[in-house]
């Protein structure tokens, strides 16, 4: 049995995390958690219980499900921080995104214009979107 004194049930464990069972069973099927059992049932254990807090951490983070089993059924570092630099850039690149999207409607409500769409600053940040999206298309 693995190191933990005290076990927890699927229903336990579940209910601590706000999960349902089915979500378990299904990262047990992927091999994500791999519960002990006792007398045919699911016992989880310590180690258990950071697994599934790693799992949700990594979901919030925007990595998948295959990623986080990459992750971490892994014994190489190398592999390890991989996944980590590839959901980094990404993360990285969705922020971008969002704060782009921030800045052109902060743009829009600043504006002085009644119609904002012919402000010239705003045409301009416009202009400035148009461009990089031409030189992300010829790239």
């Amino acid at each position: 049995m693995k190191s933990s004194a005290t076990t927890m049930s699927i229903g336990e464990i579940a209910a601590r995390f706000g999960l349902a069972t089915h979500v378990l069973r299904h990262w047990e099927s992927m091999g994500l958690v791999t519960p002990d059992r006792v007398g045919g049932r699911r016992r989880y254990g310590a180690d258990d219980l950071f697994r599934v807090a790693v799992i949700l951490r990594a979901k919030e983070a925007g990595l998948g499900l295959d990623e986080i089993r990459e992750m971490i059924r892994t014994s190489d570092p190398a592999a390890r921080r991989a996944v980590l630099r590839r959901r980094r850039d990404e993360l990285a690149e969705r922020i971008a995104r969002a704060q782009a999207s921030l800045d052109l409607v902060e743009c829009a409500l600043d504006c002085e214009h009644d119609d904002f769409t012919r402000c010239p600053h705003f045409q301009a940040v416009m202009a400035e979107r148009i461009a990089l999206t031409a030189t992300t298309a010829s790239g």
